[in-house]
């Protein structure tokens, strides 16, 4: 293992080495500036324009690191840290992510190739008006169900009603506030459909803001398919050894997140299928727990399915516990999410895979929650709240284990409503 470390930074040295005139031209210039850089290029097979000007006047620069593009072999997820604002202004911190490794986006560009032509390669600004993304033409009112359904877990099953606020709440064009999908351009209907299709989070992060009190990042625009959103903080991870009190707010404010994504009055219920502890970030000021990842979220309109009535509706589905070998496991069925108006799914996945003792985190293990004061651990409530919670042994177990879990945690960080 020594040897190999060593043969790693011998390589990376002489990588260094080797490379010294393009790594200082790098760091001197600013690539987010750059079209080619942004794929500016690939628009409207892009994410937006709404930040353009910001980008190509040079208020946005890569944070010293970021600026190497030999590290970008590590960057699997192309998601970048950046400077935006003037120096003598004042600048703030802000997150740039591609939506997409490399690879992905290159499927991206093979996909709406192979759909247009039959050819992997081609002419994307050629190939994309005879494609689904530009059939919806000007004359379409509205974004309909039957048109996107299945295009990604966003609209897995979508009811009007989320698809006008989805449109109304499109951040990248000047008239936004419609719901009218005519009164969007050409260029900025087929750019929302590839965002629907191929990565929907910063729909959601626009549709569900955080200027509302939802639990997700500040959208701030994108360029190309570059997209900027606010930077949080650290994320979840590296509180998992925090002061005991620390770790008992954070668990408090991740069950509050559960129960608001479940239950609110907009009749939204939001599931997140992917949940881990890079998938959230702490504020360093308010301490305030934040998701920043939200590509994975299925939306279901309770008030649909209660007008609908699909097949027991109104039986509460309990979720099953996923004891697997592998990191941040869950077990669900879209279907049903998409079906019953009462559902636990984000309750089983927040302590499932971030409180309980069941929880995993590359090499870690006994959730947020592990090694709780004596007093705590031999009072046993907490740790039998946190085991019904994630693998319920009473029919409905866990709706109860999680109503009584938050109002524990509450009782123990002080934060009593």
């Amino acid at each position: 293992y020594r040897y190999v470390k060593l043969a790693v930074l011998g390589s990376l040295a002489a990588a260094l080495v080797l490379n010294t005139h393009s790594l200082l031209a790098s760091l001197q210039r600013n690539e987010l500036s750059e079209r080619r850089f942004l794929q500016l290029n690939k628009c409207p097979a892009c994410w937006g324009t709404s930040w353009c000007r910001k980008f190509l006047n040079g208020q946005l620069r890569l944070e010293s690191w970021g600026r190497l593009r030999l590290l970008d072999f590590f960057n699997v997820k192309n998601v970048y840290f950046a400077r935006y604002g003037e120096p003598r202004e004042g600048s703030r911190r802000v997150v740039l992510k591609r939506l997409g490794s490399a690879q992905e986006l290159a499927d991206i560009d093979t996909k709406i190739c192979r759909r247009a032509t039959g050819r992997g390669r081609c002419d994307l600004l050629q190939a994309l008006p005879a494609t689904e993304f530009a059939s919806l033409n000007g004359d379409v009112r509205l974004l309909t169900p039957g048109a996107v359904e299945g295009w990604s877990d966003l609209v897995h099953c979508p009811s009007q009603r989320l698809l006008d606020r989805l449109v109304r709440r499109y951040a990248e064009t000047k008239d936004s506030g419609s719901f009218l999908l005519r009164n969007l351009k050409d260029s900025e209907r087929m750019q929302l459909l590839i965002t629907l299709a191929f990565n929907p989070e910063p729909l959601v992060l626009q549709s569900f803001p955080s200027d509302e009190g939802w639990p997700f990042a500040k959208y701030l625009g994108a360029c190309g398919r570059m997209v900027a959103v606010n930077y949080v903080g650290e994320e979840l991870w590296s509180y998992f050894n925090a002061p005991w009190e620390k770790r008992v707010d954070l668990a408090w404010q991740l069950m509050e997140i559960a129960e608001q994504l479940t239950n609110n009055d907009f009749e939204f219920a939001l599931y997140l299928l992917d949940v881990s502890f890079d998938n959230f970030a702490v504020g360093p000021r308010d301490g305030k727990v934040i998701i920043v990842d939200a590509e994975n979220v299925l939306v279901a309109d309770k008030r649909m399915i209660r007008q609908n009535k699909p097949e027991n509706w109104d039986v509460w589905y309990e979720s099953k516990f996923d004891d697997c070998d592998k990191e941040a496991c869950l077990s669900f069925s879209k279907e049903i999410l998409c079906a019953r108006v009462t559902v636990d799914h984000n309750y089983y996945a927040i302590c499932q895979n971030l409180l309980s003792r069941h929880a995993t985190w590359r090499g870690t293990s006994g959730g947020l929650l592990h090694d709780p004061p004596a007093e705590i651990a031999k009072d046993g409530r907490l740790e039998a709240l946190l085991d019904e919670c994630a693998n319920p042994k009473k029919r409905y177990g866990r709706f109860q284990a999680a109503k009584e879990l938050r109002e524990y945690l509450a009782q123990l960080s002080n934060n009593v409503r």
